[in-house]
């Protein structure tokens, strides 16, 4: 045999601490009971038709045995014999009547001073220097003593009385007698016995009668049901001797004597057996059949087990192999059947010992590489067919371990599952390759170890998947009355976690010797396991519940380790482990995380939207509302916008520095929403500011009295009365009013930072929150509201200064100053109302903002006293001296904002009077010298184009002491005769509108 498996150390017999057999008996003894595992394996090399049973199959395999011992192979049958003895432990060299037939193989004595070459290529333990199996009957002693030769071994390895051992030799010796020159082969061994042996040779009838009927179903068994050579149905032979053999069942016939009924029973089967199968032998064809010869064959490689330790090859097996391939020319056996047969007994007794000794497994295995080197020469349907069903039947039990291999090892035994997948590999690479027709024909370069090993692991890890999943939901059902009790999905993924883990540890580094992306696969399948649950239920869920959230979280921390043993895994591949992340797709946990979030945010900044409607509805801007004088909406909008800060970062998520900018930018809009509805309808500047009347020039002499017409003073103030007359049906616009909405945003855009750093506390405690997050300040801050605050400050600032000026104050500022004649409607009346408004202004608004409303109405009164001046219609006229007057009221106006050094700052009032400041000299300014500067300045606008007729500038408003329509119109209010033609002349302008 080749050196095909590795060199164990040699174990040891345990035949030396055991009894000995039992005494002998008339009877065979039984077998010992297999320790199959529950599912008895049946035997693959086929079940015989006939009601043989182990025990006769036994007997008929040492009847061959010691037939072909006899003599070698090519050698006839000695014909010397010497007298039989039933006790041969009496025997004395004296007593020559005693001695056993003398047969170089059987007599051949046993040594074990060397280690056998067969167990030591086979890996097997060796008994060592104990005690071969055996004893000596009849001695009475009960000693053990080692057997002499290789007959006497087998007859203790078969378990063979020594009363039937020595009648099989007397019947061989007679047989031999007869048939000198011719080879064993050549005859039918089982009717030479019965022509041979006769009742007399027995101790009782009933031991003669079994031993009758066992030989007559063998030549049932070998010519009948499973014969070489088929049968014609038309042949009597085989007629006759069923109908011989079913008659001796019932009533046996007389044997041992060449009686008639002999004789048609001898002419029957000499006629069945000497039927040629092509070859050119003259052998008899009565055993050489499948699955008879097999079945026989298997019960003589059985005996190379010690029978006192079933897991132990005998150390005389290299002896003992010897003699038994010498049945081979009676049971048609050959090299390639022996090794299919060798590599099953081998398994078998693995299998039926407890599957412990993992020498006979590997044994087996390293058989079965013999077996493949057969399977590819030989293409014989027979030999096919034994191959296929053993290999099967190996390969089944393998995979019946393997496909759930979770549940088959443990701690406990996990040491077997190499040999067993290489065992189940080694099988399926056979079947694949050298038994499958298809396999053949497609001509497929398949890994065949890679893709078993590919189908247990998901085979496996499916039914692990499936047990861990129906002890999550138990846990779940027993944990239900307890408080806060894990989801299913949680504990589930906890558990295929460290499913995988184990896998990694135990298993993968096994499974790797065959798959190099064993782990990956292994995880890979999980993960799908997984993927099918969760995204059922992330596809149920509909609002943020902290169930969802914590199933959610176990999902994705699971994902993260599965891929990152996949990685690991993968390392070494060629592709990286690309095919087996292709295998993975994201469970998309962190964006249904986020997605329920935006949700959470959505439903959170719509309520807040519609609260903010509903309370800007009913909101009154009381200035007593409360001390700070800003409005009761505006706290309880940031109330519930610091509620939301808070309750978002309470959320049991692991990104809220992520999702974070979407909730500021949500409450951001809010709060802009807030600040553009509570100035809304409040008004502008240009809403107040007067529309300038059309250029007149004066009436040189008048007074005015009575000038002013209803019809002017209607036309005035008409546009200006239907801009504010909404205003003036609603409280919430007046000025008070206005004063607290300026409050509001205010106090709004102050918060704006008290929130920047409340969201920057949440973040410094929050785990999930890195550097970055507090580096990137862009992501934490309000943009859009503060910007609108401004905005709205600035434009409800304006409106009130606008409105107190050119609405409130229209009667003493529009419809009072300087109409008529200037020294007596100075601006006196306008400086007492306007003083109790900045009162009223100083106590309502709050510090930080009043200078900029005070500000913002100075400027206005700056406007207002200068639209007077240039565009107060043609109930005004101006002399020279009226120019001191007009100069004194200025300084009036400034000296109130100034409020000797209470009210604005200085340089604040200069800076906002300064066009008054420059366009007063031009009162006190001769009338010729207006008209040339006029002339000058309007050349040097228009160009060569003014020469011949000097163009109308229009009206910028931007008053300028240097610009052209200014200088028009201080000549269009100048009480003077020189004014008045030239604008006369050079415009035709009319003194009256």
């Amino acid at each position: 045999m080749a050196h095909l498996f590795r060199d164990l150390s040699l174990g040891h017999s345990k035949r030396e601490s055991t009894p000995p057999p039992p005494p002998l008996q008339t009877k065979p003894p039984p077998m010992p009971t297999n320790k199959l595992t529950p599912t008895d394996l049946q035997s693959p090399l086929g079940q015989l038709a006939s009601q043989l049973t182990d025990s006769d199959l036994r007997l008929t395999a040492y009847d061959v045995f010691l037939a072909v011992c006899r003599t070698s192979a090519s050698k006839p049958l000695s014909t010397s014999a010497s007298s039989i003895s039933d006790s041969p432990s009496q025997n004395s060299p004296g007593q020559n009547h005693n001695h056993s037939p003398s047969s170089p193989a059987l007599q051949r004595s046993l040594t074990s001073a060397a280690a056998s070459k067969m167990k030591k290529a086979l890996g097997l333990k060796s008994p060592g220097s104990k005690k071969s199996p055996g004893s000596a009957p009849g001695s009475g002693q009960g000693k053990s003593k080692r057997p002499t030769t290789v007959g006497e071994l087998m007859r203790i390895q078969m378990r063979v009385p020594e009363s039937v051992d020595a009648r099989v030799r007397r019947a061989l010796l007679r047989i031999g007698g007869g048939l000198v020159g011719r080879r064993i082969e050549s005859v039918v061994l089982p009717l030479e016995l019965l022509q041979q042996l006769k009742q007399s040779d027995f101790s009782d009838q009933q031991e003669y009668d079994a031993w009758q009927k066992r030989n007559l179903r063998v030549l049932e068994a070998g010519l009948l049901l499973h014969p070489r050579v088929p049968l014609d149905k038309s042949n009597n032979a085989s007629q006759r001797l069923r109908q011989i053999i079913h008659a001796a069942l019932d009533r046996p016939i007389e044997t041992g004597k060449n009686n008639e009924s002999m004789q048609v029973l001898r002419s029957a089967v000499m006629s069945l057996a000497s039927r040629s199968d092509g070859s050119l032998s003259d052998s008899c064809h009565w055993a050489d059949c499948i699955p008879l010869n097999l079945r026989l064959y298997e019960m003589l490689l059985e005996t190379c087990f010690d029978i006192n330790d079933e897991t132990s090859i005998v150390e005389e097996v290299d002896e003992l192999m010897e003699q038994i391939k010498k049945t081979w020319v009676i049971l048609g056996i050959n090299q390639m059947l022996h090794n299919l047969c060798f590599a099953w007994v081998l398994f078998h007794r693995f299998v039926s010992t407890g599957q412990v000794e993992m020498d006979l497994l590997y044994a087996a295995d390293g058989q079965l590489a013999e077996v493949a080197k057969d399977a590819k020469t030989t293409r014989d349907p027979e030999y096919s067919k034994i191959l296929s069903s053993t290999l099967s039947s190996i390969l089944g039990w393998a995979e019946k371990r393997l496909l759930a291999y979770h549940d088959t090892f443990d701690s406990g035994n996990v040491y077997t599952m190499q040999g067993i997948v290489s065992l189940g590999v080694s099988a399926a690479k056979v079947l694949v390759e050298d038994v499958s027709t298809e396999y053949r024909r497609k001509r497929k370069e398949v890994d065949v170890g890679r893709n078993r090993i590919d189908t247990y692991i998901r085979s496996s890890l499916r039914t692990a998947f499936a047990q861990r999943m129906e002890k999550a939901d138990s846990s779940r059902r027993a944990s239900k009355n307890q408080p806060n009790p894990l989801p299913v999905l949680a504990i589930l993924a906890k558990d295929v976690g460290e499913l995988a883990v184990h896998e990694k540890q135990v298993f993968s580094p096994i499974l790797k010797g065959w798959h190099p992306l064993a782990a990956g696969v292994a995880v890979a399948t999980l993960h799908s396991c997984y993927a099918n649950e969760i995204k059922q239920f992330i596809s149920g869920i509909t609002e943020l519940t902290p169930d969802a959230v914590q199933v959610l979280r176990a999902a994705d921390k699971l994902e993260k380790d599965l891929v990152q043993i996949a990685v690991e895994d993968a390392v070494d591949s060629d592709d990286g482990g690309k095919a087996i992340i292709r295998e993975m797709p994201p469970y998309e946990a962190e964006t249904a995380i986020a997605n329920l979030v935006k949700g959470w945010i959505k439903t959170r900044l719509d309520r807040l939207k519609e609260w903010v409607d509903r309370n800007l509805q009913q909101e009154v801007w009381n200035p007593q509302a409360n001390q700070e004088g800003y409005a009761l909406s505006a706290v309880e909008t940031l109330r519930i916008i610091d509620e939301t800060l808070d309750a978002f970062f309470q959320l049991p998520i692991p990104a809220h520095p992520a999702l974070l900018p979407d909730v500021i930018v949500g409450l951001d809009k809010c709060l802009q929403y807030y600040v553009i509805k509570a100035k809304s309808g409040c008004a502008s500047r240009n809403t107040y500011i007067p529309t300038m009347p059309a250029l007149t020039r004066c009436e040189i002499g008048s007074k005015f009295q009575g000038v002013w017409k209803k019809k002017e003073k209607s036309q005035n103030t008409q546009k200006r009365n239907s801009q504010v007359a909404t205003m003036n049906g609603d409280k919430s616009f007046g000025i008070p009013q206005l004063c607290v909405r300026i409050n509001t945003l205010h106090h709004i855009r102050s918060e704006m930072d008290v929130l920047e750093k409340r969201i920057v506390t949440h973040l410094r405690n929050c785990e999930s929150a890195h550097l970055e997050d507090f580096s990137n300040g862009l992501s934490k801050r309000f943009e859009l509201t503060p910007a609108a605050c401004v905005e709205g400050v600035q434009q409800l600032s304006e409106a009130v200064a606008y409105r107190i000026v050119f609405h409130d104050l229209s009667h003493v500022l529009w419809d009072g100053l300087y109409v008529g004649e200037p020294s007596s409607s100075r601006i006196d009346p306008l400086l007492q109302e306007l003083e109790q408004n900045l009162l009223v202004i100083s106590e309502t608004v709050h510090d930080r903002v009043r200078t900029r409303i005070i500000t913002d109405i100075m400027k206005a009164s700056c406007d207002g006293f200068l639209l007077v001046l240039l565009a107060g219609g043609p109930s005004r006229a101006f002399s020279r001296q009226d120019s001191q007057i007009i100069e004194d009221d200025f300084k009036a106006l400034k000296d109130l904002f100034w409020a000797n050094g209470d009210g604005l700052p200085a340089d604040l009032i200069d800076k906002f009077s300064a066009t008054v400041r420059d366009v007063l000299p031009l009162f006190r300014t001769d009338t010729e010298s207006l008209i040339e500067r006029f002339k000058r300045v309007t050349l040097e606008a228009y160009g060569s184009s003014a020469r011949s007729r000097l163009p109308l500038p229009p009206t910028s408003g931007q008053w300028n002491p240097t610009e052209p329509n200014t200088l028009l119109r201080v000549l269009c209010y100048r009480n003077d005769e020189a004014a008045s033609r030239f604008l006369k002349k050079t415009y035709n302008l009319p003194k009256k509108l």
